[in-house]
C-alpha cells in the first residue's frame, strides 16, 4: 500500500462551458533521445521563453523554444558531476533552481543550484547532503525536495526508517537557495510504521501521514498526520480514529487559501478485505487536529457501475490520484485503476510500446495496467451526488507505465482527461471530459505532425493558463507538444 501523491495535477484557469477541446497542437523538433539511457524533463516558462531539459550519460542540457516551439538556445549544463542520480527544476518568471544528485564514488550527493532567466549559472552550486550507498550501488531514492505552491519555500529532506522509529533530516531553502532552517526530527510510536510523501505549506510547515501496516494487503490499522514547524525537532501527531476500519490508497492535499488539509482514500471492513467506502477528513493547518471525518460506504448503485468491467472485488486496485474540494465543502475523489502481474517471458503478451524496452530480455517480465479513471462527487454532507467512469485499457511492460496514466486539467466547471487508450496492437490519443453534473464525453484527441509520435500525457507539464507541454518520442527520438486550450 502506498499513500501516493498526485503522479500529475495540471489546472487551467479559464471558463469553458461543455467540454474542453484542443485548438491547437505545435511540436518542436526532434532530437536524438534514448529511452532505455537518456533522461528529459519540462523545465517551465521564464523570461518569456520555454525551457526543457534533457540528459545523456555525461552530456546535460536545458533547450530554450520561442511561443512557436522554435528552439532558441541550448544551454549546457557543465556543472553537472558526470553521474546523475535525480534531477527537478523549479521555474520562476525571472530564474530557475535545479536540484540535482550524483553518484561521487559510493556515495550521493544532493546540489542546488540557481540559473538566471537564460539558463546561465549565477554562483556556486551549494551541497545540502551526502550519504552513502550500498555494495551495490545507487539503489533507492536517497533525498527528496518538496516546494510549497507559491515557489517561496523549498525542503530538502531524508528518512532514516529504524525499526518504529521514523528519523527526517530536513533543510528548508529560500526561493535564493538560502537555508533558512535545519531540522532533526523522529516520531516514535512504539512499533513499526511506514510514511507517505512531505506535503509542504506556503509558511513551510510540513504535513505527512505515517501509518502502521496489517494483513497480507498492508492496510492501515492506525493512521496518523504529522506536523513539522520549519526548523522543529519534534513532530506533532494527531491520530484519526479508524472506528475498526482499515485504510488504503490515500491522498493529503494543502489547501493553503483556506488554511486546511485534506484526507481522502478508500476503507475496508476487514483488514483482507475488497474496498467498502471512502474516508474523507479534513484538518485545521493551525492546530493540525481533525475538524470532520466520514465514512461513506459505496451504495448498490455505485457497485453495479464499477463492477461492468471488473464485476468481482469491483474497487479493489483502485488508487486516489486526485481530492479536489468544492466551494460548498464537498469533494471530488478521483481515482485509477493500477495493478502489476508477472508473467514468464516464454509465454505471449507483447504489449503496443514493448519496442521500446525489448522487455523479454529477463526472465519474468512486469505488466502494467492501468485502466479505468473513477470520479466520485460528494456533498458537504457525504451524499454522493453522481459517479462518473473513464474507460480506458493500458497495457505495456518492463517501462513502469509511462505511456500509461493520464493528464489531469481541471478548469473549474470541467474535468478533462488526456491519456493514450492502447491494448496489445493499437493506441490512440483519447480526451474524456466529465462536466460539474457528473455527465461525460470522450473524443479522439486530434494532435497530426511530427510523423505522429508516442505522447506521455502523464509526463505533461502545464506552463501556462491554457497550455500544457507533453513529452513524445518516434523511435529513438524526441519532442515536445505544445497544446494550447
Amino acid at each position: 500500500m502506498k499513500f501516493l501523491k498526485p503522479i500529475l495535477l495540471l489546472l487551467l484557469c479559464f471558463r469553458l462551458i461543455n467540454s474542453v477541446r484542443a485548438q491547437e497542437v505545435i511540436y518542436s523538433a526532434y532530437d536524438k533521445f534514448d529511452l532505455r539511457s537518456d533522461e528529459y524533463g519540462i523545465v517551465g516558462m521564464s523570461g518569456g521563453n520555454l525551457y526543457t531539459y534533457t540528459y545523456s550519460p555525461g552530456n546535460a542540457v536545458i533547450t530554450a523554444y520561442d511561443d512557436s516551439m522554435n528552439k532558441t538556445a541550448t544551454v549546457l549544463l557543465d556543472f553537472f558531476p558526470d553521474k546523475i542520480y535525480e534531477v527537478r527544476f523549479i521555474a520562476y518568471p525571472d530564474k530557475m533552481i535545479v536540484l540535482y544528485q550524483a553518484l561521487e564514488s559510493n556515495k550521493v550527493v544532493q546540489y542546488a543550484a540557481l540559473l538566471d532567466s537564460k539558463g546561465r549559472l549565477k554562483g556556486k552550486p551549494i551541497e545540502l547532503g551526502t550519504t552513502k550507498t550500498g555494495i551495490f550501488g545507487a539503489t533507492k531514492v536517497y533525498f527528496s525536495s518538496e516546494v510549497s505552491e507559491n515557489k517561496k519555500s523549498i525542503i530538502i529532506y531524508s528518512f532514516n526508517d529504524r525499526g518504529s522509529d521514523l528519523d527526517l533530516d530536513a533543510k528548508w531553502l529560500d526561493d535564493n537557495l538560502a537555508v533558512i532552517k535545519r531540522s532533526k526530527a523522529t516520531f516514535k510510536p512504539g512499533y513499526s510504521i511506514e510514511h507517505g510523501e512531505v506535503n509542504l505549506t506556503n509558511d513551510g510547515t510540513v504535513f505527512l501521514n505515517a501509518y502502521s501496516t496489517t494483513g497480507n494487503l498492508n492496510y492501515a490499522d492506525q493512521f496518523w498526520v504529522l506536523k513539522l514547524a520549519p526548523g522543529a525537532t519534534k513532530f506533532e501527531a494527531r491520530e484519526l480514529t479508524l472506528e475498526d476500519k482499515y485504510v488504503a490508497s490515500g491522498y493529503l492535499k494543502v489547501d493553503n487559501a483556506n488554511n486546511k488539509v485534506y484526507f481522502g482514500g478508500f476503507y475496508s471492513n476487514k483488514k483482507n478485505g475488497s474496498f467498502e467506502g471512502i474516508i474523507y477528513t479534513d484538518i485545521d493547518m493551525a492546530t493540525g487536529n481533525f475538524l470532520t471525518t466520514k465514512f461513506i460506504p459505496f451504495d448498490n448503485d455505485l457497485s453495479q457501475a464499477a463492477g461492468i468491467r471488473h464485476r468481482n472485488h469491483a474497487f479493489d486496485n483502485y488508487e486516489v490520484k486526485q481530492l479536489i474540494v468544492k466551494n460548498d465543502g464537498g469533494f471530488v475523489l478521483v481515482s485509477e485503476l493500477h495493478y502489476v502481474t508477472t508473467r514468464s517471458n516464454y509465454t505471449p503478451g507483447f504489449g503496443y510500446y514493448s519496442f521500446y524496452n525489448t522487455p523479454y530480455m529477463t526472465t519474468m517480465v512486469r505488466e502494467y495496467h492501468f485502466e479505468d479513471i473513477m470520479a466520485l462527487s460528494y456533498n458537504k454532507d457525504g451524499m454522493r451526488e453522481w459517479s462518473s467512469f473513464i474507460p480506458k485499457l493500458q497495457y505495456s511492460q518492463e517501462d513502469g507505465g509511462v505511456f500509461s496514466s493520464y493528464a489531469l486539467l481541471n478548469t473549474g466547471g470541467t474535468l478533462a482527461f488526456l491519456f493514450n487508450d492502447f491494448n496489445i496492437a493499437h493506441s490512440r490519443i483519447q480526451l474524456g471530459t466529465i462536466d460539474a453534473g457528473g455527465a461525460t464525453d470522450i473524443h479522439s484527441f486530434v494532435a497530426e505532425g511530427n510523423d505522429y509520435p508516442d505522447w506521455l500525457p502523464k509526463s505533461g507539464k502545464q506552463v501556462a493558463g491554457r497550455v500544457l507541454i507533453v513529452p513524445c518520442f518516434h523511435k529513438k527520438q524526441i519532442c515536445f507538444a505544445k497544446v494550447i486550450f
